[in-house]
């Protein structure tokens, strides 16, 4: 059973290893519903009237939990571990990686999603889909167990709106405040404390809990309500798809006609065709035919496919974008999901005959 968009309903719970009680439909309400609430929950804070007035102070020296050490998230909690003034806690899915982290940064490794959340006033989640964000939520492990109402939970991940929207209204019912938050830069721009973040939700939570992003991010945009982030970071990626495909076809062509790649990149990268794809990884991955892994073709798939979701739940006709959809989802079959993004040139190439180098 689902519930719509525009309405309340009731949700089945998603199985969960940190779920000791079976429950099989708890009622939720709609999402306009929970925005309201939190809005008001907000203005009582402003106006001095209940305890969460502390969830709206800024935060000089957080005490952080970071859960998810996945490719961009352990050089993120990296960051953070040696920033000044932060204490962190971290957690994740495999706990030998937790505690390797927490040797060699120095974070505090805790055991559940619980212990990590109660030791936090910020919660940061950075995993592959936002249902790995709400599948940590319940039981007595999960993160409403620890996560007090002052405490703000920050989803980093690269998610669907309407998944964000449903874990906010679950934070609503408790009072908590939430935040989508994903980013971009990949791996090197989370090495370097260089990514943009993409921020959905209240702006007072923003200016809160600012102090726990910036040790990561260059740039912290706020973006609009929940699932505006995830939109625009779906989009984002879209268009990223987009010009690394037809650079390859044209490419492609380009080769069987007797230009150089080189050549056509020279000439592309200083008119009016250029991109980052044709001016950083074409030249750098693909000529060379070094394909290091730093975004996995299967996430791509995935942020196209929020793409072009977010498109057809507004009724915007994007014949490019479905389209573009459809032919990263035949690499991601293709290919498999361990192989990065920019190796679906090699579609290209075989559906061309031809490598471009």
């Amino acid at each position: 059973m689902t519930a719509r968009e525009t309405g309340g309903g009731y949700r089945r719970q998603p199985p969960s290893p940190h779920r000791h009680q079976s429950r099989i439909l708890t009622p939720y309400p709609s999402p306009r519903d929970a925005a309201r609430r939190a809005e008001r929950q907000v203005d009582a804070c402003r106006a001095g009237e209940r305890d969460c007035c502390l969830a709206l102070r800024p935060l000089d020296m957080p005490s952080v939990a970071f859960l998810g050490l996945g490719a961009i998230g352990r050089p993120m909690a990296a960051r953070l571990a040696h920033a000044p003034g932060v204490t962190l806690t971290v957690w994740n899915r495999s706990a030998d990686k937790a505690r390797t982290f927490g040797r060699e940064h120095g974070a505090r490794v805790a055991v559940t999603p619980a212990e990590a959340a109660a030791a936090a006033e910020v919660v940061i989640t950075c995993f592959p889909v936002s249902a790995d964000v709400e599948s940590l939520l319940e039981g007595t492990d999960g993160l409403l167990a620890g996560m007090k109402q002052a405490t703000t939970l920050v989803d980093c991940t690269s998610g669907d709106p309407t998944t964000s929207r449903r874990i906010a209204a679950r934070l609503a019912e408790r009072g908590i405040g939430f935040l989508v938050a994903p980013v971009s830069g990949g791996t090197s721009g989370a090495e370097q404390g260089s990514l943009t973040v993409m921020v959905g939700g209240e702006p007072a939570l923003l200016d809160r809990v600012r102090p726990a992003l910036e040790p990561f991010a260059r740039k912290i945009v706020h973006c609009g309500a929940v699932g505006a982030g995830d939109a625009l970071k779906a989009v984002n990626n879209a268009l990223l798809a987009v010009h690394l495909w037809s650079t390859a076809e044209g490419l492609a062509a380009l080769t069987k006609a007797g230009v150089s790649p080189a050549v056509a990149l020279d000439v592309i990268n200083a008119s009016s065709g250029r991109s980052n794809a044709s001016m950083n990884l074409f030249p750098d991955r693909v000529l060379t035919r070094a394909f290091p892994r730093t975004f996995r073709l299967a996430l791509l798939d995935k942020d196209v496919g929020i793409a072009a979701g977010v498109a057809r739940e507004q009724k915007v006709p994007t014949p490019l974008l479905q389209l573009t959809a459809d032919l990263f989802r035949v690499a991601h079959n293709a290919l498999g999901d361990e192989v990065d993004h920019v190796e679906a040139v090699r579609v290209v190439e075989q559906w061309a005959g031809r490598e471009i180098a």
